[in-house]
Protein backbone atom coordinates (compact mmCIF):
# COMPACT_ATOMS: atom_id res chain seq x y z
CA UNK A 1 0.00 0.00 0.00
CA UNK A 2 1.40 3.20 -1.21
CA UNK A 3 1.52 5.89 1.66
CA UNK A 4 0.83 9.70 2.12
CA UNK A 5 4.14 11.69 1.52
CA UNK A 6 5.12 14.75 3.67
CA UNK A 7 7.70 16.70 1.94
CA UNK A 8 9.66 18.99 4.67
CA UNK A 9 7.98 16.19 6.98
CA UNK A 10 10.58 16.54 9.94
CA UNK A 11 10.26 20.76 9.97
CA UNK A 12 7.92 22.55 12.65
CA UNK A 13 4.72 22.81 10.33
CA UNK A 14 5.47 19.29 8.70
CA UNK A 15 6.39 17.30 12.03
CA UNK A 16 2.67 18.49 13.15
CA UNK A 17 1.31 17.37 9.76
CA UNK A 18 3.02 14.39 10.01
CA UNK A 19 1.10 13.18 13.65
CA UNK A 20 -1.90 14.54 12.24
CA UNK A 21 -1.88 12.05 9.59
CA UNK A 22 -1.00 9.07 12.37
CA UNK A 23 -3.98 10.44 14.56
CA UNK A 24 -6.33 10.45 11.79
CA UNK A 25 -5.84 6.79 10.78
CA UNK A 26 -2.64 6.78 8.80
CA UNK A 27 -0.45 3.44 9.43
CA UNK A 28 2.61 4.81 8.30
CA UNK A 29 3.65 8.34 6.85
CA UNK A 30 6.94 8.66 4.15
CA UNK A 31 8.45 11.93 4.79
CA UNK A 32 10.69 13.51 2.37
CA UNK A 33 13.01 15.80 4.14
CA UNK A 34 16.88 16.91 3.30
CA UNK A 35 17.36 18.59 6.90
CA UNK A 36 18.48 21.92 5.83
CA UNK A 37 16.07 22.81 8.66
CA UNK A 38 14.20 19.75 9.75
CA UNK A 39 15.15 18.20 12.52
CA UNK A 40 15.23 14.20 13.20
CA UNK A 41 13.76 15.12 16.94
CA UNK A 42 10.54 16.16 15.84
CA UNK A 43 9.31 13.21 14.75
CA UNK A 44 11.15 11.40 17.48
CA UNK A 45 7.40 10.58 19.51
CA UNK A 46 6.27 8.99 16.08
CA UNK A 47 9.30 7.41 14.39
CA UNK A 48 8.24 4.21 14.27
CA UNK A 49 5.69 4.85 12.25
CA UNK A 50 7.28 7.05 9.85
CA UNK A 51 9.70 6.54 7.11
CA UNK A 52 12.35 9.01 6.72
CA UNK A 53 13.81 9.67 3.11
CA UNK A 54 16.46 12.55 3.39
CA UNK A 55 16.56 13.79 0.14
CA UNK A 56 16.39 17.28 -1.68
CA UNK A 57 13.67 17.60 -3.82
CA UNK A 58 15.65 19.64 -6.11
CA UNK A 59 17.45 16.17 -7.23
CA UNK A 60 14.59 15.09 -9.21
CA UNK A 61 15.83 11.38 -10.19
CA UNK A 62 16.15 10.18 -6.15
CA UNK A 63 12.70 12.45 -5.85
CA UNK A 64 10.40 11.12 -8.09
CA UNK A 65 10.56 7.25 -7.28
CA UNK A 66 9.53 8.36 -3.73
CA UNK A 67 6.25 9.69 -5.12
CA UNK A 68 5.25 7.33 -7.66
CA UNK A 69 1.34 6.04 -6.74
CA UNK A 70 1.15 8.00 -3.55
CA UNK A 71 -2.58 8.91 -2.69
CA UNK A 72 -1.52 12.51 -1.42
CA UNK A 73 1.62 14.60 -1.46
CA UNK A 74 1.41 17.17 1.28
CA UNK A 75 4.28 19.37 -0.08
CA UNK A 76 5.39 21.36 2.60
CA UNK A 77 9.43 21.45 1.98
CA UNK A 78 10.65 25.31 1.04
CA UNK A 79 13.18 27.47 2.18
CA UNK A 80 10.31 29.71 4.23
CA UNK A 81 12.17 32.71 4.60
CA UNK A 82 11.20 36.25 3.40
CA UNK A 83 14.99 37.94 4.85
CA UNK A 84 16.60 35.04 3.71
CA UNK A 85 14.78 35.29 0.05
CA UNK A 86 16.24 39.12 -0.40
CA UNK A 87 19.83 38.29 1.23
CA UNK A 88 19.94 35.07 -0.75
CA UNK A 89 17.78 34.61 -3.65
CA UNK A 90 19.13 31.79 -5.50
CA UNK A 91 18.53 28.61 -3.46
CA UNK A 92 15.30 29.78 -2.93
CA UNK A 93 14.28 29.71 -5.88
CA UNK A 94 16.47 26.47 -7.07
CA UNK A 95 13.44 25.17 -3.99
CA UNK A 96 10.48 26.79 -3.94
CA UNK A 97 10.69 26.99 -7.89
CA UNK A 98 12.24 24.35 -8.81
CA UNK A 99 11.97 21.94 -6.32
CA UNK A 100 7.88 22.48 -6.44
CA UNK A 101 8.36 21.77 -10.35
CA UNK A 102 9.82 18.51 -9.03
CA UNK A 103 7.54 17.39 -6.72
CA UNK A 104 4.34 18.23 -9.28
CA UNK A 105 6.32 16.61 -12.56
CA UNK A 106 7.28 13.60 -10.59
CA UNK A 107 3.37 13.03 -9.20
CA UNK A 108 1.78 13.72 -13.00
CA UNK A 109 4.37 10.89 -14.38
CA UNK A 110 3.77 8.83 -10.85
CA UNK A 111 0.04 8.72 -11.08
CA UNK A 112 -0.15 10.40 -7.47
CA UNK A 113 -3.43 11.11 -6.48
CA UNK A 114 -3.42 14.73 -4.59
CA UNK A 115 -0.77 17.46 -4.30
CA UNK A 116 -1.91 19.70 -0.84
CA UNK A 117 0.60 22.71 -1.50
CA UNK A 118 2.06 24.95 1.22
CA UNK A 119 1.60 28.54 -0.29
CA UNK A 120 1.99 31.56 1.75
CA UNK A 121 -0.14 34.77 2.85
CA UNK A 122 2.85 36.90 1.81
CA UNK A 123 1.66 36.69 -1.82
CA UNK A 124 -1.17 39.63 -0.69
CA UNK A 125 1.81 41.77 -0.13
CA UNK A 126 0.46 45.22 1.23
CA UNK A 127 -3.46 45.45 0.12
CA UNK A 128 -4.69 47.86 1.77
CA UNK A 129 -8.42 45.54 1.81
CA UNK A 130 -8.48 43.32 5.14
CA UNK A 131 -9.46 40.69 5.48
CA UNK A 132 -7.51 39.03 2.60
CA UNK A 133 -9.55 36.90 -0.04
CA UNK A 134 -8.38 34.90 -2.42
CA UNK A 135 -9.87 36.82 -5.08
CA UNK A 136 -7.71 39.88 -4.23
CA UNK A 137 -4.94 40.38 -7.21
CA UNK A 138 -1.63 39.29 -5.75
CA UNK A 139 1.30 41.77 -4.85
CA UNK A 140 4.45 40.14 -3.63
CA UNK A 141 7.06 41.99 -2.11
CA UNK A 142 9.83 39.91 -1.92
CA UNK A 143 11.29 36.89 -4.21
CA UNK A 144 10.10 34.04 -1.78
CA UNK A 145 6.35 35.50 -1.87
CA UNK A 146 6.79 35.77 -5.86
CA UNK A 147 8.38 31.91 -5.55
CA UNK A 148 5.27 30.59 -3.32
CA UNK A 149 3.06 32.42 -5.64
CA UNK A 150 4.50 30.68 -8.32
CA UNK A 151 4.19 27.46 -6.98
CA UNK A 152 0.20 28.18 -6.80
CA UNK A 153 0.66 29.01 -10.43
CA UNK A 154 1.49 25.93 -11.18
CA UNK A 155 0.01 24.09 -9.07
CA UNK A 156 -3.61 25.07 -11.55
CA UNK A 157 -1.82 24.77 -14.49
CA UNK A 158 -0.83 21.28 -13.94
CA UNK A 159 -4.49 20.65 -12.90
CA UNK A 160 -5.98 22.00 -15.79
CA UNK A 161 -3.50 20.47 -18.20
CA UNK A 162 -2.06 17.10 -16.74
CA UNK A 163 -5.30 16.27 -14.59
CA UNK A 164 -3.67 16.67 -11.23
CA UNK A 165 -5.64 16.77 -8.31
CA UNK A 166 -4.08 19.63 -6.24
CA UNK A 167 -5.16 22.20 -3.33
CA UNK A 168 -2.99 24.84 -2.34
CA UNK A 169 -3.50 26.33 0.98
CA UNK A 170 -1.54 29.77 1.60
CA UNK A 171 -0.64 29.83 5.24
CA UNK A 172 -0.64 32.93 7.17
CA UNK A 173 1.74 33.30 10.57
CA UNK A 174 1.54 29.41 11.98
CA UNK A 175 2.96 29.00 15.37
CA UNK A 176 3.04 26.97 18.32
CA UNK A 177 5.74 23.97 19.78
CA UNK A 178 8.78 23.01 17.95
CA UNK A 179 9.39 26.37 16.03
CA UNK A 180 13.24 26.79 15.86
CA UNK A 181 13.93 30.12 17.62
CA UNK A 182 17.77 29.99 16.93
CA UNK A 183 17.61 30.94 13.29
CA UNK A 184 17.32 34.46 12.61
CA UNK A 185 14.72 33.72 10.02
CA UNK A 186 12.21 31.91 12.83
CA UNK A 187 8.46 33.02 13.39
CA UNK A 188 8.01 36.20 15.79
CA UNK A 189 6.64 33.98 18.38
CA UNK A 190 9.16 31.67 18.63
CA UNK A 191 11.20 34.72 19.82
CA UNK A 192 9.15 36.19 21.38
CA UNK A 193 9.16 32.78 23.73
CA UNK A 194 11.96 32.13 24.27
CA UNK A 195 13.42 36.18 25.20
CA UNK A 196 9.94 35.97 27.61
CA UNK A 197 11.46 32.92 29.43
CA UNK A 198 14.91 34.60 29.44
CA UNK A 199 13.31 37.71 30.82
CA UNK A 200 15.01 39.63 28.08
CA UNK A 201 13.39 42.33 25.87
CA UNK A 202 12.59 41.02 22.04
CA UNK A 203 13.61 43.21 19.11
CA UNK A 204 10.92 44.45 16.88
CA UNK A 205 11.32 45.47 13.66
CA UNK A 206 9.15 48.65 13.25
CA UNK A 207 7.27 50.09 15.54
CA UNK A 208 5.33 47.05 16.53
CA UNK A 209 1.98 48.10 15.12
CA UNK A 210 1.79 45.51 12.04
CA UNK A 211 -0.62 42.88 12.63
CA UNK A 212 -0.62 39.16 11.72
CA UNK A 213 -3.33 36.45 11.66
CA UNK A 214 -1.51 34.04 13.82
CA UNK A 215 -2.64 30.62 13.08
CA UNK A 216 -2.06 27.73 15.82
CA UNK A 217 -0.09 24.45 13.79
CA UNK A 218 -2.96 22.00 14.61
CA UNK A 219 -5.31 23.92 12.86
CA UNK A 220 -2.81 24.22 10.21
CA UNK A 221 -2.38 20.54 10.47
CA UNK A 222 -5.93 19.84 10.10
CA UNK A 223 -6.57 21.71 7.37
CA UNK A 224 -4.06 20.06 5.20
CA UNK A 225 -5.00 16.89 6.14
CA UNK A 226 -9.30 17.85 5.26
CA UNK A 227 -7.61 19.42 1.95
CA UNK A 228 -6.34 16.33 1.17
CA UNK A 229 -10.41 14.64 1.26
CA UNK A 230 -12.27 17.21 -0.32
CA UNK A 231 -13.97 16.61 -3.51
CA UNK A 232 -12.16 17.21 -6.68
CA UNK A 233 -14.85 18.84 -8.40
CA UNK A 234 -15.15 21.74 -6.06
CA UNK A 235 -11.67 22.20 -4.94
CA UNK A 236 -9.03 20.94 -7.48
CA UNK A 237 -7.00 23.49 -8.89
CA UNK A 238 -7.98 26.30 -6.06
CA UNK A 239 -6.31 28.06 -4.01
CA UNK A 240 -7.46 28.90 0.02
CA UNK A 241 -6.41 30.83 2.85
CA UNK A 242 -5.03 29.07 5.52
CA UNK A 243 -5.58 31.11 8.39
CA UNK A 244 -7.58 31.83 11.31
CA UNK A 245 -9.33 35.00 10.77
CA UNK A 246 -8.08 37.39 13.55
CA UNK A 247 -5.60 39.86 13.79
CA UNK A 248 -3.41 40.94 16.46
CA UNK A 249 -0.29 43.63 16.49
CA UNK A 250 2.76 42.81 17.54
CA UNK A 251 2.83 45.05 20.53
CA UNK A 252 -0.54 43.23 21.41
CA UNK A 253 1.18 39.79 21.49
CA UNK A 254 4.07 40.48 23.40
CA UNK A 255 1.57 42.14 25.95
CA UNK A 256 -0.37 39.44 26.28
CA UNK A 257 2.31 36.88 26.73
CA UNK A 258 3.99 39.14 29.52
CA UNK A 259 0.71 39.16 31.57
CA UNK A 260 0.65 35.62 31.08
CA UNK A 261 4.21 35.31 32.53
CA UNK A 262 3.29 37.84 35.39
CA UNK A 263 6.14 40.07 34.13
CA UNK A 264 6.29 43.41 32.35
CA UNK A 265 9.83 43.67 30.02
CA UNK A 266 9.55 46.39 27.16
CA UNK A 267 10.87 45.65 24.07
CA UNK A 268 13.48 47.09 21.97
CA UNK A 269 12.60 48.13 18.44
CA UNK A 270 14.48 48.32 15.43
CA UNK A 271 14.40 49.27 11.87
CA UNK A 272 11.56 47.82 9.67
CA UNK A 273 12.79 44.69 7.39
CA UNK A 274 12.70 45.04 3.94
CA UNK A 275 9.89 42.83 2.74
CA UNK A 276 7.73 42.50 5.88
CA UNK A 277 4.16 43.11 5.19
CA UNK A 278 2.18 45.74 7.32
CA UNK A 279 -1.38 44.25 8.44
CA UNK A 280 -2.56 40.28 7.47
CA UNK A 281 -5.82 38.75 7.91
CA UNK A 282 -7.17 36.17 6.35
CA UNK A 283 -11.29 35.60 4.76
CA UNK A 284 -11.82 32.13 5.57
CA UNK A 285 -15.10 32.01 4.45
CA UNK A 286 -14.01 29.67 1.16
CA UNK A 287 -12.20 27.46 3.47
CA UNK A 288 -14.92 27.09 5.93
CA UNK A 289 -17.63 26.11 2.86
CA UNK A 290 -15.28 24.42 0.85
CA UNK A 291 -12.94 22.46 3.10
CA UNK A 292 -14.98 22.54 6.16
CA UNK A 293 -12.17 24.49 8.26
CA UNK A 294 -13.18 24.45 11.40
CA UNK A 295 -9.55 26.31 13.56
CA UNK A 296 -9.64 24.51 17.16
CA UNK A 297 -7.83 26.85 18.95
CA UNK A 298 -8.14 30.74 20.07
CA UNK A 299 -4.81 32.69 19.74
CA UNK A 300 -4.76 32.67 23.19
CA UNK A 301 -4.97 28.97 23.78
CA UNK A 302 -2.55 28.53 21.45
CA UNK A 303 -0.23 30.85 22.99
CA UNK A 304 -0.40 28.76 26.11
CA UNK A 305 0.35 25.96 24.64
CA UNK A 306 3.02 26.61 22.78
CA UNK A 307 4.88 28.67 26.28
CA UNK A 308 4.26 25.41 27.90
CA UNK A 309 6.35 23.88 25.48
CA UNK A 310 9.20 26.27 25.21
CA UNK A 311 9.12 25.78 28.81
CA UNK A 312 10.02 22.73 29.08
CA UNK A 313 12.60 22.66 26.33
CA UNK A 314 14.00 25.99 28.15
CA UNK A 315 13.95 24.10 31.71
CA UNK A 316 15.27 20.89 30.03
CA UNK A 317 18.01 23.00 28.63
CA UNK A 318 18.80 24.38 31.70
CA UNK A 319 19.00 21.07 34.05
CA UNK A 320 21.11 19.64 31.71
Amino acid sequence: MKLPVVTGGAGFIGSALVRTLLEKGAPRVAVIDNFSSGKEENLAEVRENVDVYPVDIRDYPRLAPLLEGAPVIYHLAAIPSVPRSIQDPVPSHEVNINGTFHVLRAAVEGRAGRVVYAASSSAYGDTETLPKTESMAPRPKSPYAMQKLAGEYYCSVFSSCYGLETVSLRFFNVFGPRQDPSSPYSGVLSIFMTRLLERRPPVIFGDGEQSRDFTYVEDVAELCWKAARAPAEAVSGRVYNAGNGGRYTLNETWRLLCRMEGVEIEPEYGPPRPGDVRHSQADTAAAVRDLGHAPRFTFEEGLRRTLAWYRSVWQASRAS
